[in-house]
């Protein structure tokens, strides 16, 4: 069997079935609905070695407290050099010089180098920030609303998901309005692996230079007309070299691509989970001040952020009595640890109620997103308006056609089709 071929499927609903090695994370039951595999791997123990659509191998931990304390190891570090020959042969999907020019974001930084990348744009996600901005937050909410049809069926993500986050970060990282209206949503596709021979992989390319080539305007644009934003801040950073241009260019890109994205993502799986749970759903449209604690819920019941980014040791390690070559990549299933009966019960609920709810849908630790204010707000405003708004809303099609994205690392829908009485 070629890695090209498709892998037979996990039965995750047969558990006294041993799981392969390794196990692999791909095809259309398994993005649709992990959850049955995660519990198999994690009754099974908390590390498991895993295969990847690109063929790459890796290590996944799964339970709640081994993933807590991986994203607080510090001998797992993030730096792509710290990976081994068999990891680079089938990871580094990127090619050169693209690889070296954009991915030297914070996702990819060890300390010293990300505690002083990080410094330049914590002030600009503050939850006092993010809370002053959430009038023009909502304002923003209000103006894709106004634009659906009157009556549904439509697609929430064309007409709403896909643009509400991106509008968002615009206006907190100081994008200019003339190049927000350039951006093209497809180049955010360059975070989805496409092997060197895809047949995907001119188009993939092409995506790539179109979004370096948009970051390079960005920057000019931001060094002749700067303004206290912290698109303009990092420019003058990067003209005071306290930041490299590599280094800039690559946190424009982390900017624009994990800035919303995900919360693009996040909204789906959101409103996938209250239409699955339609007693829930009739609970948060009667009771807004339950928002809050539903959003946190919601990320802990199906995140976006399905598995974290790669992770290495620097020399053969021991993680949870598993022996890991150094090099090898180790990665955290953030949903997994998410739905650990040893930490939440009755996990596979959606409970709104449900407090304390510690969960890891932004990582913990030094990477822990610096986003995370701004992410909660979204979410709050996006349902708070889509469900005041659009009463009786609901999901237009069958759930088991609902398309989920083939990203390897997140989770969300490509379209999502509702119904709806009327536009309020």
């Amino acid at each position: 069997m070629t890695l090209q071929e498709p892998l037979p499927a996990v039965d995750a609903d047969s558990p006294r079935e041993p799981l392969p090695d390794p196990v692999p994370l791909m095809g259309c039951p398994y993005k649709a609905n992990p959850y049955p595999l995660y519990e198999r791997m994690r009754e099974s123990g908390p590390v498991h070695r895993v295969l990847f659509p690109s063929g790459v191998h890796a290590w996944l931990v799964t339970g709640y407290d081994a993933a807590h304390a991986a994203l607080n190891d510090d001998r797992l570090g993030k730096n792509h050099d710290r990976g081994n020959d068999h990891w680079r042969a089938r990871a580094s999907i990127m090619p050169e010089p693209q690889h070296s020019q954009l991915q030297v974001h914070l996702l990819h930084q060890d300390p010293p180098e990300h505690t002083r990348m990080r410094r330049f744009v914590t002030d600009a996600f503050t939850p006092r920030r993010i809370e002053r901005l959430r009038p023009r937050f909502q304002e923003l909410a209000d103006a894709l609303v106004d634009a659906l049809p009157e009556t549904g069926p439509t697609d929430l993500v064309t007409g709403f998901a896909a643009h509400f986050p991106f509008r968002v970060l615009a206006e907190v990282i100081g994008l200019p309005s003339e190049s927000a209206a350039r951006f093209d949503r497809d180049w955010g596709k360059v975070v989805q692996p496409v092997g060197p021979t895809d047949a995907g992989r001119p188009r993939y390319e092409a995506r790539l230079h179109g979004l370096q080539s948009y970051i390079a305007d960005v920057v000019a644009h931001k060094r002749e007309h700067g303004e206290d934003d912290l698109l303009s801040r990092l420019v003058v950073a990067r003209d005071r070299r306290e930041l490299s241009r590599e280094e800039l260019d690559s946190m424009i890109f982390q900017l624009l691509v994990a800035g919303q994205e995900p919360v693009t993502n996040q909204i789906t799986t959101a409103l996938i989970a209250l239409f699955r749970h339609p007693a829930e759903l009739a609970r948060l449209r009667d009771n807004p001040d339950l928002t809050p604690r539903a959003v946190d819920e919601l990320l802990r019941h199906d995140s976006a952020f399905e598995l974290t980014t790669w992770r290495f040791f620097d020399q053969d390690g021991d993680l949870h009595g598993t022996k890991i070559p150094a090099g090898d990549s180790v990665i955290i299933s953030l949903c997994a640890a998410n739905r650990d009966p040893r930490r939440f019960p009755d996990p596979d609920a959606l409970d709104l109620d449900r407090s304390p709810n510690p969960h890891l849908a932004f990582g913990h630790g030094i990477h822990f997103c610096p986003g995370a204010a701004l992410a909660r707000a979204e979410l709050q405003i996006a349902l708070d308006t889509l469900l005041a708004r659009l009463p009786g809303l609901h999901l237009a099609i069958e759930d088991e056609d609902i398309e989920w994205i083939p990203a390897v690392l997140g989770r969300g829908a490509n379209h999502l089709l509702v119904g709806y009485d009327r536009r309020v």
